[in-house]
């Protein structure tokens, strides 16, 4: 099934906050501004409902709805693995099968990521969900948390300086 992974797992950071607050653009821009400084990152997106990841009609769609507990697609560039689950996978054993990377970047956990930032929006007008206590940093176009870092939704490098200094530490970057 697969190689063993025998790295040890990275560091993981959950970008947080509410529905439409702009996470998954932030994570793009800080994943491209890592990865541009050498290092390797992986992602995890929570869903709190069961989800597709191939196209239905394709083959491992098919093959995974007629009841595999495991449907993989291989191709030269990629290899995908779907496996059926009694329970959802805790945020340390994903980050233990994240491989060789420097970092583990996640979206949601919002109630078990120890280490988080949160995502806000102006046009989110509900608020933030997080307390200055519960965030290494805030990234935001209108709000502030007192004593806790704060970025503007365009500043990938400042943000991905925080978690060099703050979560990758030692580890290399590879460029």
């Amino acid at each position: 099934m697969g190689e063993p992974n025998t790295h040890p797992a990275p560091p993981v950071v959950a970008f947080v906050g509410r529905s439409g607050s702009g996470k998954t653009t932030v994570i793009e821009k800080v994943v491209g501004e890592l990865v541009a400084r050498g290092y390797r990152v992986a992602t995890v997106k929570h869903h709190g409902h069961d989800f597709e990841i191939d196209v239905p009609g394709k083959d491992s769609h098919r093959h995974a709805r007629a009841g595999a507990e495991v449907a993989m697609v291989s191709a030269p560039g990629k290899f995908a693995v779907i496996r059926r689950v009694e329970r959802e996978r805790t945020l340390a054993e994903i980050a233990a099968e994240a491989g060789d990377v420097d970092l583990l970047i996640a979206e949601g956990f919002k109630h078990v990521a120890p280490v988080r930032i949160e995502v806000s929006r102006r046009e989110c007008p509900e608020g933030l969900i997080s307390t200055a206590d519960e965030v290494i940093a805030l990234v935001t176009d209108h709000a502030s948390l007192p004593g806790v870092p704060g970025f503007g939704l365009d500043d990938a490098a400042g943000i991905a300086d925080l978690l060099e200094g703050m979560i990758i530490g030692g580890r290399a970057g590879r460029a």
